[in-house]
């Protein structure tokens, strides 16, 4: 499901947004990545730290919120000056801790600075249960114009 609407009825400003079901994989991951690059691009929007924010989400959703036979979804959304990132995947079950509640890792491990990065990038993040079985994590990005 690849989905684009731009809306200029409720908005001055343009409102966008691009949806897709991905693969809970590695290689689902990355085209999440590129996706967002790609629309960010199209849109005249800076992509690097969403791109980053992505890439995070994304991987977490395929390690943590995978459920075998079932995709995770990306959204991407467009307001005024804001940027929303969203990835929602089926194991509502397994919430994240929430912004502020991040720790590092212990020593040199390999993994654990996900959300640690997506807290840097991001103004605003959080978690969203449900329905269920899902969960949809969540960040902003104020844009400047």
């Amino acid at each position: 499901m690849n989905q684009e609407v731009v809306s200029l009825a409720q908005h001055p400003a343009p409102t966008r947004s691009f949806t897709v079901l991905l693969s809970p994989t590695r290689r689902g991951a990355r085209l999440a990545r590129l996706l967002t690059v790609a629309h960010l691009g199209a849109w005249g929007l800076p992509s690097e730290s969403a791109a980053h924010i992505v890439a995070e989400l994304a991987a977490n959703a395929t390690v943590h919120g995978r459920v075998k036979g079932r995709d995770f979804q990306l959204t991407l959304v467009v307001n005024a000056k804001t940027l929303r990132i969203e990835v929602t995947d089926t194991r509502g079950d397994r919430l994240p801790p929430g912004p502020g509640a991040v720790k590092a890792p212990e020593g040199d491990a390999e993994n654990g600075r996900g959300l640690l990065i997506v807290e840097a990038l991001a103004d605003h993040w959080g978690v969203t249960p449900g329905p269920v079985p899902r969960k949809t994590v969540w960040a902003e990005i104020g844009l400047v114009r």
